[in-house]
Protein backbone atom coordinates (compact mmCIF):
# COMPACT_ATOMS: atom_id res chain seq x y z
CA UNK A 1 0.00 0.00 0.00
CA UNK A 2 1.14 3.43 -0.81
CA UNK A 3 1.50 6.34 1.47
CA UNK A 4 -0.28 8.43 -1.00
CA UNK A 5 -4.16 8.63 -1.24
CA UNK A 6 -6.14 8.92 -4.33
CA UNK A 7 -6.25 12.76 -5.05
CA UNK A 8 -9.92 12.37 -6.75
CA UNK A 9 -11.63 10.20 -4.06
CA UNK A 10 -9.11 10.19 -0.78
CA UNK A 11 -9.54 6.18 -1.39
CA UNK A 12 -6.11 4.11 -0.24
CA UNK A 13 -3.22 4.22 -3.73
CA UNK A 14 -2.06 0.64 -4.60
CA UNK A 15 1.46 0.53 -6.51
CA UNK A 16 2.19 -1.20 -8.80
CA UNK A 17 5.25 -1.22 -11.27
CA UNK A 18 3.79 1.00 -13.67
CA UNK A 19 0.57 2.29 -12.18
CA UNK A 20 -1.02 3.65 -8.82
CA UNK A 21 -4.85 2.83 -8.39
CA UNK A 22 -7.70 2.98 -5.82
CA UNK A 23 -10.44 0.67 -5.37
CA UNK A 24 -12.66 2.95 -7.14
CA UNK A 25 -10.71 2.41 -10.33
CA UNK A 26 -8.96 5.98 -10.82
CA UNK A 27 -5.73 5.36 -12.10
CA UNK A 28 -2.30 7.18 -12.59
CA UNK A 29 0.35 6.12 -14.32
CA UNK A 30 3.96 5.77 -13.26
CA UNK A 31 6.83 7.93 -14.98
CA UNK A 32 9.37 6.02 -16.20
CA UNK A 33 11.77 7.97 -13.72
CA UNK A 34 9.24 6.74 -10.81
CA UNK A 35 7.51 9.52 -9.80
CA UNK A 36 3.70 9.94 -9.84
CA UNK A 37 1.17 12.49 -11.71
CA UNK A 38 -1.15 13.15 -8.21
CA UNK A 39 -2.28 16.81 -9.18
CA UNK A 40 -5.60 17.05 -10.89
CA UNK A 41 -5.76 18.83 -13.67
CA UNK A 42 -8.58 21.77 -12.02
CA UNK A 43 -5.40 22.46 -9.67
CA UNK A 44 -2.73 23.16 -12.08
CA UNK A 45 -2.48 26.94 -12.60
CA UNK A 46 0.04 26.43 -15.60
CA UNK A 47 0.79 23.60 -18.00
CA UNK A 48 4.00 23.35 -16.24
CA UNK A 49 3.79 24.26 -12.78
CA UNK A 50 6.43 24.73 -10.37
CA UNK A 51 10.79 25.07 -10.62
CA UNK A 52 12.26 25.08 -14.44
CA UNK A 53 14.61 22.61 -16.08
CA UNK A 54 17.20 24.80 -15.56
CA UNK A 55 16.76 25.79 -11.68
CA UNK A 56 15.93 22.28 -10.72
CA UNK A 57 19.65 20.93 -12.43
CA UNK A 58 21.14 24.19 -10.74
CA UNK A 59 19.89 22.90 -7.23
CA UNK A 60 20.83 18.93 -7.97
CA UNK A 61 24.13 20.24 -8.67
CA UNK A 62 24.75 22.21 -5.74
CA UNK A 63 23.20 20.00 -3.10
CA UNK A 64 25.01 17.16 -4.54
CA UNK A 65 28.47 19.11 -4.39
CA UNK A 66 27.71 18.71 -0.16
CA UNK A 67 27.62 22.73 0.55
CA UNK A 68 24.32 22.33 2.61
CA UNK A 69 25.52 19.04 4.03
CA UNK A 70 25.52 20.51 7.57
CA UNK A 71 21.90 20.93 7.26
CA UNK A 72 21.39 18.02 5.82
CA UNK A 73 22.65 16.07 8.96
CA UNK A 74 21.12 18.30 11.68
CA UNK A 75 17.65 17.15 10.18
CA UNK A 76 19.00 13.74 10.14
CA UNK A 77 19.54 13.91 13.44
CA UNK A 78 16.05 15.35 14.42
CA UNK A 79 14.43 12.39 12.61
CA UNK A 80 16.11 10.22 14.52
CA UNK A 81 15.25 11.85 17.91
CA UNK A 82 12.04 12.04 16.91
CA UNK A 83 10.74 9.40 14.48
CA UNK A 84 9.20 6.18 16.13
CA UNK A 85 10.37 2.77 15.04
CA UNK A 86 9.13 2.77 11.69
CA UNK A 87 7.73 6.32 10.70
CA UNK A 88 5.76 7.57 7.96
CA UNK A 89 7.82 10.59 6.71
CA UNK A 90 6.65 13.08 3.95
CA UNK A 91 8.55 15.69 2.32
CA UNK A 92 6.44 18.23 1.74
CA UNK A 93 7.90 20.38 -1.25
CA UNK A 94 11.23 17.96 -1.31
CA UNK A 95 12.48 19.43 -4.56
CA UNK A 96 15.18 16.90 -6.21
CA UNK A 97 15.21 15.05 -3.17
CA UNK A 98 18.18 15.59 -1.03
CA UNK A 99 16.55 16.25 2.36
CA UNK A 100 14.37 13.16 1.73
CA UNK A 101 17.18 11.06 0.94
CA UNK A 102 19.12 11.97 3.48
CA UNK A 103 16.69 11.16 6.51
CA UNK A 104 15.52 8.43 4.75
CA UNK A 105 19.14 6.62 5.15
CA UNK A 106 19.75 7.98 8.63
CA UNK A 107 15.98 6.46 10.08
CA UNK A 108 17.15 2.91 8.26
CA UNK A 109 20.53 3.38 9.75
CA UNK A 110 19.23 3.78 12.94
CA UNK A 111 17.05 0.80 12.92
CA UNK A 112 13.98 2.99 12.20
CA UNK A 113 13.20 1.55 8.56
CA UNK A 114 10.82 4.49 7.48
CA UNK A 115 7.80 4.73 4.43
CA UNK A 116 8.88 7.67 3.12
CA UNK A 117 7.43 10.50 0.37
CA UNK A 118 7.80 13.43 -1.16
CA UNK A 119 5.65 15.37 -3.02
CA UNK A 120 6.53 18.72 -5.54
CA UNK A 121 4.77 20.92 -8.29
CA UNK A 122 8.13 20.52 -10.47
CA UNK A 123 8.48 17.41 -12.76
CA UNK A 124 11.98 18.09 -13.42
CA UNK A 125 12.53 18.78 -9.61
CA UNK A 126 10.99 15.08 -9.08
CA UNK A 127 13.23 13.26 -11.53
CA UNK A 128 16.26 13.88 -10.37
CA UNK A 129 14.74 12.90 -6.87
CA UNK A 130 12.84 10.02 -7.70
CA UNK A 131 16.78 8.73 -9.32
CA UNK A 132 18.23 9.97 -6.06
CA UNK A 133 16.22 7.38 -3.46
CA UNK A 134 14.05 5.17 -5.09
CA UNK A 135 12.97 3.24 -2.08
CA UNK A 136 10.65 6.64 -1.49
CA UNK A 137 7.80 7.36 -3.48
CA UNK A 138 7.75 10.34 -4.93
CA UNK A 139 3.82 12.97 -6.58
CA UNK A 140 3.57 15.71 -8.59
CA UNK A 141 1.09 17.42 -6.03
CA UNK A 142 0.28 20.42 -4.81
CA UNK A 143 1.08 20.93 -0.62
CA UNK A 144 -2.33 22.79 -0.49
CA UNK A 145 -3.87 19.67 -1.52
CA UNK A 146 -1.63 16.71 -0.17
CA UNK A 147 -2.59 13.15 -1.69
CA UNK A 148 -2.49 11.56 2.13
CA UNK A 149 -4.57 10.49 4.09
CA UNK A 150 -5.24 12.16 7.68
CA UNK A 151 -3.05 11.36 10.66
CA UNK A 152 -1.19 9.15 8.00
CA UNK A 153 2.13 10.98 8.47
CA UNK A 154 4.56 10.69 11.63
CA UNK A 155 7.16 12.77 10.31
CA UNK A 156 6.41 15.75 8.05
CA UNK A 157 9.59 17.73 6.60
CA UNK A 158 9.32 21.63 4.80
CA UNK A 159 12.51 22.91 3.79
CA UNK A 160 12.17 26.24 1.85
CA UNK A 161 8.87 25.54 0.86
CA UNK A 162 5.07 26.92 0.93
CA UNK A 163 3.90 26.68 4.82
CA UNK A 164 0.24 24.98 4.40
CA UNK A 165 -0.62 24.60 7.93
CA UNK A 166 -4.04 23.56 8.07
CA UNK A 167 -2.78 20.45 5.52
CA UNK A 168 0.28 19.47 7.62
CA UNK A 169 -2.33 19.69 10.78
CA UNK A 170 -4.67 17.54 8.64
CA UNK A 171 -2.15 14.31 7.76
CA UNK A 172 0.14 14.57 11.13
CA UNK A 173 -1.07 12.29 13.39
CA UNK A 174 -1.33 13.49 16.87
CA UNK A 175 2.03 13.78 18.41
CA UNK A 176 3.54 13.52 15.01
CA UNK A 177 6.72 15.84 14.40
CA UNK A 178 7.21 18.94 12.21
CA UNK A 179 10.91 20.23 10.78
CA UNK A 180 10.08 23.44 9.25
CA UNK A 181 13.58 24.57 7.65
CA UNK A 182 13.65 29.05 7.05
CA UNK A 183 16.48 30.71 5.90
CA UNK A 184 18.21 33.07 9.09
CA UNK A 185 19.06 36.71 9.15
CA UNK A 186 22.00 36.35 7.55
CA UNK A 187 21.51 33.74 5.18
CA UNK A 188 23.60 34.25 2.13
CA UNK A 189 24.71 37.57 3.05
CA UNK A 190 27.78 38.28 1.16
CA UNK A 191 26.01 36.93 -2.28
CA UNK A 192 22.95 39.53 -1.53
CA UNK A 193 25.83 41.68 -1.13
CA UNK A 194 27.15 41.40 -4.62
CA UNK A 195 23.46 41.39 -6.43
CA UNK A 196 21.99 44.36 -4.44
CA UNK A 197 22.88 47.70 -4.20
CA UNK A 198 20.98 47.56 -0.81
CA UNK A 199 20.58 44.18 0.65
CA UNK A 200 18.43 43.28 3.99
CA UNK A 201 18.62 40.84 6.38
CA UNK A 202 15.42 38.21 6.18
CA UNK A 203 12.92 38.33 8.93
CA UNK A 204 13.23 35.55 11.90
CA UNK A 205 10.20 35.09 13.86
CA UNK A 206 9.38 32.42 16.78
CA UNK A 207 5.45 32.12 15.65
CA UNK A 208 3.65 29.33 17.55
CA UNK A 209 1.25 27.84 15.53
CA UNK A 210 -2.12 26.59 16.20
CA UNK A 211 -2.62 22.84 16.66
CA UNK A 212 1.16 22.53 17.32
CA UNK A 213 3.59 23.02 19.98
CA UNK A 214 6.57 24.46 19.72
CA UNK A 215 9.46 22.58 21.43
CA UNK A 216 12.76 24.10 19.56
CA UNK A 217 14.84 26.39 16.99
CA UNK A 218 18.11 24.93 16.10
CA UNK A 219 20.44 27.27 14.52
CA UNK A 220 22.64 25.48 11.82
CA UNK A 221 25.26 28.00 9.94
CA UNK A 222 28.34 27.32 7.91
CA UNK A 223 30.57 29.65 5.62
CA UNK A 224 31.13 28.30 2.19
CA UNK A 225 34.17 28.86 0.86
CA UNK A 226 33.06 28.41 -2.96
CA UNK A 227 36.16 28.69 -5.52
CA UNK A 228 35.06 28.31 -8.44
CA UNK A 229 32.37 29.88 -10.72
CA UNK A 230 29.86 27.00 -11.36
CA UNK A 231 28.89 26.41 -7.65
CA UNK A 232 28.34 30.30 -7.16
CA UNK A 233 26.44 30.47 -10.30
CA UNK A 234 24.49 27.35 -9.00
CA UNK A 235 23.68 28.91 -5.81
CA UNK A 236 22.26 31.92 -7.59
CA UNK A 237 20.12 29.65 -9.82
CA UNK A 238 18.01 27.67 -7.24
CA UNK A 239 17.28 30.59 -5.01
CA UNK A 240 13.76 33.15 -5.69
CA UNK A 241 17.16 35.79 -6.39
CA UNK A 242 17.28 34.60 -9.72
CA UNK A 243 13.50 36.13 -10.87
CA UNK A 244 14.11 39.40 -8.89
CA UNK A 245 17.90 40.80 -9.23
CA UNK A 246 18.50 43.41 -11.78
CA UNK A 247 21.06 43.07 -14.38
CA UNK A 248 24.01 44.88 -12.98
CA UNK A 249 23.79 42.87 -10.01
CA UNK A 250 23.94 39.20 -12.09
CA UNK A 251 27.12 41.13 -14.09
CA UNK A 252 28.65 42.13 -11.21
CA UNK A 253 28.47 38.11 -10.11
CA UNK A 254 29.29 36.48 -13.26
CA UNK A 255 32.23 38.53 -13.01
CA UNK A 256 33.68 36.82 -9.72
CA UNK A 257 35.76 33.41 -9.48
CA UNK A 258 35.25 32.83 -6.03
CA UNK A 259 33.15 33.99 -2.45
CA UNK A 260 32.99 32.99 0.87
CA UNK A 261 29.14 33.15 1.36
CA UNK A 262 27.40 32.81 4.98
CA UNK A 263 24.60 29.77 4.70
CA UNK A 264 22.40 30.07 7.91
CA UNK A 265 19.41 28.17 8.78
CA UNK A 266 17.07 27.91 11.26
CA UNK A 267 14.98 24.58 11.99
CA UNK A 268 11.81 25.14 13.85
CA UNK A 269 10.56 21.60 15.50
CA UNK A 270 6.77 21.28 16.46
CA UNK A 271 4.94 18.52 17.44
CA UNK A 272 1.19 18.35 16.52
CA UNK A 273 -1.43 18.53 19.57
Amino acid sequence: MSLFCCPLCAAPLEKTDRTYRCPRGHSFDRAREGYVHLLPANRMHSKAPGDDKAMAAARNRFLSGGWYAPLRDALCRLAVDHAPARPAVLDSGCGEGYYTAGVWAALAAAGKPPETAGVDLSKPSLRWAARREPRAEFAVASVYHLPVAPARVDLLLNCFSPLALEEFRRVLRPGGVFLYVVPAARHLWELKQVLYERPYPNPEEDIPYEGFDYLEVLPVEETLAIRSREPLLDLFQMTPYRWKTPRTGVERLEELEALDVTASFRIHVFRRK
